[in-house]
């Protein structure tokens, strides 16, 4: 077996069998096969695509490619795919944790125009990231909740694969991403999963039609695995929420589980925390949803976070954000009927919110928050969005330009569709 054939044989939409996706993976993971190799193998699939059982078996292999956890108490995952002002996982993860569902949750770290949930919660001061297995389990089983980033050899032949999807320009390839996520949420050992799949122009996908396939099949692994899946298709064509940046995240995430929370994220975190509750306890989402709703409003989901945070060395009191402030006003009367959540996440970026390369260094204290949302009106000289700033600064122009004013524009619906309930 060559890698060159293997590559003819995709080249001429073949279908490839289990044992070459195996040779493949194995040869990349041990030398033989190279990363220009690789990548043209990764090119391929990008353009051609794979069929299911191309991509279930995929899957498999890389799930198997390294160690696999158990971690001895029934545990649900939530993963989003990424998107601007996206700081669920934040208020998830002790919300539903304060209704006895247990949460063992390995996040990363943000690239490109997206923040990781790693670097939100790093803003906090003290907050450590990182624990031997047995601390993350013996956590899990203490307070129902820990939250690290990547650890263990899990899935390394994702973590390889990834680096070079990075560069060869296939991050956003389905096959690719269907295979990634699926083998990362199996190897950690959640017994459900409730997957957070965004889709428009703040997104890692942009076609709905796209997403309701990677939905479907992500669903598809899960389920043969055992492991009760669900995907809802969420709207990213505005930033989640007002935040945009690390500290400011977190601290609007605080407001959301005092039960001050913005329209928008407080209807998803309400409707993912409903799913959640309801695989764990095996109970009809609307009586969840009735429990997640009164724990959000009771405190008890704020005091979990608090007890979660100084259970990983976090002081929840000591969050910074720059004092740098600047606002950007309205140049007309209207109603916001579009704002560009791609161009908001890299001008994020460029304040030193995100990183261009895994290299670079996060600013915590620095990012946006709006004061408008699609649908909103707005008069002229109105408060638009806010700027926090530290040493790196941003055009006021290409601010106002992620902005469109118009006559009239409606509310955009958030959630779109669901898949495996």
């Amino acid at each position: 077996m060559e890698i060159l054939d293997i590559i003819d044989k995709k080249e001429k939409k073949q279908k490839l069998s289990k044992e070459e996706l195996q040779f493949v993976i194995d040869g990349f993971l041990d030398g033989s096969i190279k990363d220009y190799q690789m990548s043209a193998f990764l090119t391929e699939i990008d353009l051609l695509g794979l069929s299911d059982e191309e991509i279930i078996d995929l899957t498999d292999i890389m799930l198997k490619s390294g160690q696999q956890l158990n971690l001895g108490v029934q545990t649900v995952d939530k993963h989003s795919t990424g998107g601007i002002g996206d700081k669920t996982t934040i208020i998830l993860a002790p919300l539903v944790a304060s209704l006895g569902v247990n949460v063992a949750k390995m996040s990363g770290r943000g690239l490109g125009h997206t923040g990781g949930t790693i670097d939100k919660l790093e803003s906090i001061e003290g907050f450590q990231t990182s624990m031997t297995l047995e601390e993350f389990k013996k956590q899990v089983n203490e307070i129902g909740i820990a939250l690290v980033g990547q650890m263990g050899n899990l899935v390394p032949a994702d973590k390889k694969i990834y680096a070079l999807r990075d560069v060869t320009g296939t991050v956003d390839s389905i096959p690719l991403i269907a295979s990634s996520i699926m083998s990362k949420k199996l190897a950690s050992g959640s017994s459900k999963i409730v997957i957070d799949l965004k889709v428009g122009n703040g997104a890692l996908v942009d076609n709905l039609e796209e997403a309701k396939n990677l939905g479907d099949i992500m669903v598809k692994i899960g389920n043969m695995n055992n492991r009760k899946t669900v995907c809802v298709i969420t709207n990213m064509n505005q930033p989640l929420g007002y935040a945009v940046g690390n500290s400011l995240e977190v601290l609007e995430s605080i407001e959301t589980l005092k039960g001050n929370g913005p329209e928008d994220l407080n209807e998803l975190v309400i409707k993912l925390g409903s799913i959640m509750v309801s695989l764990d306890k095996n109970i009809p989402e609307e009586e969840a949803k009735k429990l997640v709703k009164e724990n959000l409003e009771n405190g008890k989901a704020y005091n979990k976070f608090i007890e979660w945070v100084n259970a990983q060395g976090g002081n929840p009191n000591n969050i910074k954000k720059a004092k740098n402030v600047k606002e950007i006003k309205a140049l007309k009367n209207g109603y916001i009927s579009n704002i560009n959540a791609l161009e908001i996440g890299k001008l994020a970026r460029d304040l030193g919110a995100g990183r261009l390369t895994k290299e670079d260094i996060i600013d915590p204290e620095v990012g946006f928050v709006l004061n408008k949302k699609v649908g909103d009106k707005v008069n002229e000289h109105d408060t638009l969005i806010t700027v926090y700033y530290n040493e790196k600064q941003v055009n006021d122009e290409d601010v106002l330009n992620c902005f469109e004013i118009t006559k009239y524009s409606d509310k955009p619906k958030l959630i779109i569709d669901e898949i495996g309930v």
